[in-house]
């Protein structure tokens, strides 16, 4: 799985989502700057969101049309549920403080009426915007990784939540925690730009077809 995959704008929606994406990341970059453990907390929460959103629009769609939804359901709840746990775990090596977590708060709930309504208004735009948060995911983590490496942050036990859910060695580090997480990441990017293109090549959205989400081990 290759770490560099860049879906270059091709139209109009295309350009959207990147506009808005890099939007995005000049808030967090601002924000945040250097602290990757609590930048990925609030992130996490409002990545977990595009996933349960798309997945419960796609099964009322189904249930109203009496439509098969060719995997999109368990592929997007898979991937909400993928990034709750990367919120649980980034909880637990971070420590949100007060302010964080109500800052939490705030980006989730804003993030969930604004994805509503993409959703609602363009599909493909609304694949095409995750696809461009997870390629800034990817860059971030890697970003990580290189102060993990570098030792400006601390390689430091991974919490016990993350052995479990990955299921890694008991001495495994921050760092084998992180590498894991970004390669979820690389893989939610891939599923939702194959959305976005399948929607933008299909007249027919029933000619959706299935694109297998990557789990961990």
């Amino acid at each position: 799985m290759k770490l560099d995959t860049h879906h270059k704008p091709e139209n109009i929606s295309d350009r959207i989502a990147f506009g808005f994406t890099k939007f995005l990341r000049f808030v967090a970059d601002t924000f945040f700057k250097k602290r990757y453990g609590h930048r990925a907390v609030v992130l996490e929460t409002v990545a977990a969101v595009p996933g349960m959103v798309a997945g419960m629009l796609t099964h009322l769609k189904s249930i109203r049309k009496i439509e098969d939804d060719k995997g999109w359901i368990k592929t997007l709840l898979d991937e909400a549920e993928n990034e709750r746990m990367h919120l649980m775990i980034f909880v637990n090596i971070a420590k949100p403080t007060t302010i964080e977590r109500f800052v939490i708060l705030i980006a989730q709930f804003t993030f969930i009426l604004l994805y509503l309504l993409i959703y609602i208004i363009s599909k493909r735009t609304a694949h095409r915007i995750v696809g461009y948060f997870e390629e800034e995911a990817v860059f971030s983590y890697t970003e990580f990784l290189n102060e993990i490496d570098s030792g400006k942050i601390k390689n430091e036990p991974a919490p016990e939540i993350a052995i479990n859910y990955y299921n890694l060695p008991l001495h495994a580090t921050l760092r084998d925690v992180v590498l894991r997480v970004r390669e979820d990441e690389a893989g939610h990017r891939d599923v939702n730009h194959s959305y976005a293109n399948i929607l933008n090549d299909k007249s027919d959205p029933n000619e959706e077809q299935q694109v297998s989400l990557k789990k961990p081990n």
